[in-house]
């Protein structure tokens, strides 16, 4: 449970009682403090206030990563939100849409502190054009000297998991490559490093070789959704047998450490629950789920090919349902989906009898768990998951109830309560999916720090925010 304390600093006062404009609703959970100064408020003018998120143990999140192997990777919170809500453009005054300034203002007591890295770039709706510029600054990094100054590649860098995990590489002062050819992700999710003199960015296909002088490579790249893998599944073979091919072919040429992130669907529709790594899995070869399912377990047995026979330093990451900010709304997954239909009051769709299980991990979480893995010595795999199991159907209640919470907090009344409808079950789908994380504990010191509720409410104010400013 996200946990809120709600008191403005300046007149002491509560939100109920409080008659200025700007101090949170009931159950905000803006996980930030901010000081604005109000003219013409009717209560205090200079309004400082403070909202905790707490994680699973009650103690405040004020930053992610660590200080552990000898590596401290921690990172300020509000950076990172600076990064995944800012605007991506700014609308022109003389066009603004009166009929949704009072949703906009709303909207601008979430994003309003995370404005310092923001584009510059102007949205003209008369014409529906956009000028564009660059950044007035960059986010800041740590200065590190040389000899711990990593050079890493990330490929698939510019989709979801990867754009999160280049934010904290960078932060963290490394120099970092993006490899992607964007056919899943996207420019925008890492465009504000662009021009950074410790950022680069190639289109670049991993079927292809590819050579560089690195480090680290964090292998990422492989279309991750339904939709997506199935799009092109002899496509998404090759993705993940030839990419994993050419980038461990680099980390040995390059003696770099190369991390793969591997998946829960190596497991299949599995017959032990909750699953641990060594658990060889149920899987369909022959499905329409097969060509990822599959396609992972191969690149992991590649993986071990080449540390056997040629030394590489490897380590595999079997990542579970992740869901955060920068989510692609449209990928299929049943996060987004939810989360999408309810915000635009449309009815929820659940598949199947809504009994199948899965546990979901915030993507802060996540990336934790990638970088102590990467800086750790364990070479066997790794489950990276949150244990809390949820019901598909409980979840879509779950999801509907945040959405209607953040709304009301926005003074928004939805015309109707969606409805939750049921469709039938996918071919291929597992019935169960709950990760045994006792070795990420033992090894890593990793465990996910954000409750559910506390990511879908994050996540539910992001999508939102992208929705009122038409970039979603």
């Amino acid at each position: 449970m996200c946990l809120v304390a709600r008191l403005c600093e300046a007149c002491h006062l509560t939100r109920d009682t409080c008659p200025c404009s700007f101090c949170p609703r009931p159950g905000t959970t803006f996980a930030h403090t901010t000081s604005q100064t109000l003219v013409g408020a009717t209560g205090c003018s200079q309004v400082n206030f403070q909202i905790r998120t707490l994680d699973k143990n009650g103690e405040v999140i004020t930053s992610v990563g660590f200080q552990r192997f000898g590596f401290d990777c921690e990172v300020p919170l509000d950076v990172l939100r600076s990064l995944y809500l800012r605007p991506h453009y700014v609308i022109t005054a003389s066009q603004a849409d009166e009929s949704k300034q009072s949703e906009e203002t709303e909207h601008a007591k979430f994003t309003g502190a995370y404005g310092a890295y923001q584009s510059k770039s102007i949205f003209h709706p008369d014409t529906q054009s956009i000028s564009y510029t660059t950044l007035s600054r960059f986010p800041p990094v740590k200065l590190l000297p040389p000899s711990q100054r990593k050079r890493i590649l990330v490929t698939g860098g510019a989709g979801f998991v990867g754009s999160h995990l280049v934010d904290r590489l960078m932060i963290l002062g490394h120099e970092v490559t993006v490899l992607d050819n964007f056919f899943t992700g996207s420019k925008t999710t890492v465009s504000h490093w662009v021009g950074h003199p410790n950022f680069e960015m190639v289109r670049h296909d991993v079927v292809e070789p590819f050579m560089i002088e690195c480090d680290q490579i964090y292998h990422l790249a492989c279309p991750a959704s339904p939709p997506h893998y199935q799009f092109n599944a002899v496509k998404t073979i090759k993705t993940s047998f030839m990419g994993t091919l050419n980038m461990l072919g680099l980390a040995k040429r390059t003696k770099a450490r190369f991390l793969i992130t591997s998946t829960s669907e190596v497991y299949g529709d599995p017959e032990v629950h909750p699953q641990h790594e060594d658990y060889w899995g149920h899987v369909n070869p022959i499905g329409p789920r097969a060509c990822y399912d599959e396609g992972k377990r191969v690149a992991e047995t590649l993986t071990y090919g080449f540390h056997r026979q040629d030394g590489v330093d490897i380590r595999v990451a079997r990542i579970f349902n992740t869901y955060g900010p920068r989510m692609n709304p449209f990928d299929g997954r049943v996060v987004s989906n939810f989360i999408v239909q309810a915000l635009r009051g449309e009815d929820m769709t659940v598949y199947g009898d809504g009994k199948q299980t899965r546990s979901f991990q915030y993507i802060h979480d996540l990336v934790d768990g990638l970088i102590a893995l990467m800086n750790s010595d364990e070479t066997r795999p790794v489950n990276l998951g949150n244990g809390d199991e949820f019901t598909i159907g409980d979840f879509a209640e779950l999801v509907r109830d945040i959405v209607e919470k953040v709304q009301r907090e926005d003074g928004v009344e939805p015309p109707r309560r969606v409805n939750i409808i049921y469709k039938p079950m996918p071919m291929d789908d597992p019935q169960k999916r709950r990760p045994d994380t006792t070795r990420a504990k033992t090894v890593l010191d990793w465990e996910p720090r954000w409750t559910v509720r506390m990511g879908l409410e994050e996540m539910v104010r992001y999508y939102k925010a992208k929705m009122i400013e038409g970039s979603l």
